[in-house]
């Protein structure tokens, strides 16, 4: 660990008595980001944590807030979960989603520029996320390759909007402009004003950026580039980059139109067009795997476009027959035959029968059944594999993606025409990678019963593992308190209680009630027993004083929380009211002793006429019940009483 992490005074410390704070992973000017454990939950977590001399900020303890707001409004499987909110003392924080991996931002210093596939793989994730929060009236504000992550599970997400605004709050005031500069459309910069639009230039100065390895606008201070986004249109990047498509080239200039209204109306219209892209060009979204950190490689797929970036298998060298003019065999032997008919009529024949052989030979080698080749079975590999198989056959791979129960990500799961189908050489083949299982939303299954809940869960291909735990709870037997999902594969299980996003394969744990502990109060002793040990309980007992339950009845049942069957709960037997000691009186004046017995909750009485004395010429000399004996409250205490 290093210094700053080992000085740094959260790493250790327990956050609103729940997330337990492991490591620093990030710092900005606003917050910093910590790993951190979910106690409660027992999974990892990302903790943001907002700057100290900030808190006072009402500012940005509302932008903060909003970004809690914003992100979980939104339910989509590009956009990073946020999971809780709240303030311990005076330190606000954000409790989000965990992906281990690096950003989009790690990945273009590393590279560079991207090849075809992996930007259409990135820019499709991202802008099918931005495409949620549009529908969903939010705007991000603040798009750019650091807000994009890429965990090292092959998920793409975009995060942190903590710029995040309703489309219909669409003034940016200063404090607002905080995006970076190389992304700020124009509207922005000259106005302050921005809606969905607005997110589009960022995409699209991102798009370009992906494509060509650089910003399209350089200066040496800010207000340069602001400059040059305000007044001037964005180069195309084949520019700069001659292998990139001209249906890429089109859509960068689309999406940073200096004009709002000449770009796509919102993210979905952006991801509409793109997805039409992928199939003119027949590149598909694939998987992307990120290493272990400290090393940022790339899968390189042959996408069938020169970029100069791919790596391509290419297939056999195919020669076709060639047409000329010179007289071929057969023809020499027949003219020959004619000429020199003395040789006999047998020549002719089988020079005939050649060229029938050769004819037929030629036909089913060139263009009859001859020249097909069958499709391979590939199922299984790899697409480099995949493609490999195919080059070996003379036909070409062409990538394609579905999600599959079945089959793990990144295999085939099947070609496009079929194995076995018959084709020209040289023909295209789609080979179908696995994207693995695809992701169902749940519903929240607490308060449903247990049949229910297992019968429902066929529709999203998932199953309940094992023999649901059971709790005494207020709710009625059978009913679901709590459930946990684990992902294909194993893994750290999800709350799923109140809904969640859960892959297909998945299994799914629950809790179930078998109904509250037996209302035993005010039961004898015996009567109390048996009805807990009937529901399976262990029984201990204990004793209490009480002025309202009757010896030998039960007070109350005491047990901790969590009381599942088997467990130990403790029955508190009355002993009846409480006993007090009688004091000592004899010795003690009338008025003395009756003060003494008064004040210990005892009732006094003696001959009435001893009234009549002076109290300080009387004297007690004998009391019953006797002092030191234990009685009853309000228990009558006889007096004799003498004088002096």
């Amino acid at each position: 660990m290093s210094t700053s992490q080992q000085t740094d005074p959260l790493i250790g410390r327990l956050v609103d008595s729940r997330y337990r704070v492991r490591a620093r992973i990030a710092r900005g000017g606003m917050a910093t980001v910590y790993v951190a454990t979910d106690l409660r939950l027992e999974r990892r977590v990302a903790l943001k944590v907002m700057h100290g001399h900030l808190s006072d900020d009402t500012v940005f303890q509302s932008r903060f807030i909003q970004e809690a707001r914003a992100a979980a409004r939104l339910a989509d499987p590009h956009v990073v979960n946020v999971f809780d909110q709240g303030q311990d003392g005076d330190m606000a924080y954000l409790v989000m989603e965990y992906l281990p991996g690096i950003t989009l931002r790690d990945l273009l210093r590393e590279q560079r520029r991207l090849s075809i596939p992996q930007t259409i793989t990135i820019m499709d994730a991202v802008v099918s996320g931005l495409a949620a929060a549009h529908r969903a009236g939010i705007v991000h504000r603040d798009v750019k390759p650091e807000n994009v992550l890429l965990a090292e599970d092959g998920r793409i997400k975009i995060g942190d909007f903590g710029l995040a605004r309703a489309t219909t709050a669409n003034t940016a005031s200063g404090q607002m402009l905080m995006g970076t500069i190389a992304y700020l459309a124009p509207e922005l910069v000259t106005r302050g004003t921005a809606d969905a639009r607005s997110d589009i230039y960022a995409l699209g100065i991102m798009l370009y950026e992906m494509l060509v390895g650089e910003q399209p606008y350089k200066g040496e201070q800010p207000m340069q580039i602001a400059y040059q986004h305000a007044t001037d249109s964005v180069p195309r990047p084949s520019a700069k980059n001659p292998g990139i498509p001209e249906q890429l080239d089109e859509l960068v200039l689309w999406a940073t139109e200096r004009e709002p209204d000449e770009r796509p109306l919102d993210a979905r219209a952006m991801l509409d067009r793109l997805r039409e892209i992928e199939k003119e060009l027949g590149v598909f979204p694939h998987v992307v795997r990120t290493p272990a950190a400290g090393t940022v490689r790339a899968a390189v797929i042959d996408d069938g476009i020169d970029s100069g970036e791919v790596t391509k298998v290419m297939p056999g060298t195919f020669t076709a027959p060639v047409v000329t003019d010179d007289v071929d065999n057969a023809t020499r032997l027949r003219r020959r035959a004619r000429r020199n008919a003395a040789k006999g009529t047998w020549l002719v024949v089988i020079v005939l029968l050649l060229a029938g052989i050769a004819g037929g030979a030629g036909w089913w080698f060139g263009s009859g059944p001859g020249s097909l080749v069958a499709v391979p079975d590939v199922a299984g590999k790899t697409l480099e594999e995949a493609t490999g198989v195919l080059a070996a056959k003379n036909l070409v791979a062409v990538p394609g993606q579905d999600y599959s129960r079945d089959v793990a990500a990144g295999l085939a799961i099947r070609t496009d025409p079929d194995t076995g189908t018959r084709l020209d050489k040289n023909a295209e083949v789609t080979v179908v990678i696995s994207l693995g299982p695809a992701s169902q939303q749940l519903p929240a299954f607490a308060g449903q019963t247990l049949d229910a809940a297992t019968e429902s869960l066929g529709q999203w291909y998932i199953t309940a593992s094992g023999d649901p735990a059971q709790y005494f709870a207020d709710s009625p037997e059978g009913t679901v308190l709590a459930a946990r999902v684990t992902p294909p594969g194993g893994g750290d299980a999800i709350d799923c209680t109140n809904g969640c996003t859960a892959l297909e394969t998945s299994t799914i744990s629950f809790d179930v009630s078998v109904g509250p502990v037996p209302a035993v109060a005010g039961q004898s002793e015996g009567d109390a027993t048996s009805a807990l040990k009937a529901v399976g309980l262990v029984v201990d007992r204990a004793e209490d004083f009480s002025e309202t339950v009757d010896k030998g009845d039960v007070i109350r049942v005491d047990h901790g929380e969590g009381l599942q069957p088997g467990g130990t709960v403790t029955i508190v037997v009355s002993k009846g009211p409480p006993l007090f000691e009688v004091p000592k009186v004899v010795g003690l004046t009338r008025d003395q002793a009756k003060k003494a017995l008064s004040d210990a909750g005892f009732r006094v009485t003696y001959f009435g006429p001893w009234d009549l004395f002076p109290d300080e010429t009387t004297r007690v000399s004998s009391q019953d019940p006797a002092a030191g004996e234990m009685e009853l409250k309000n228990t009558e205490v006889t007096l004799v009483i003498a004088t002096r």
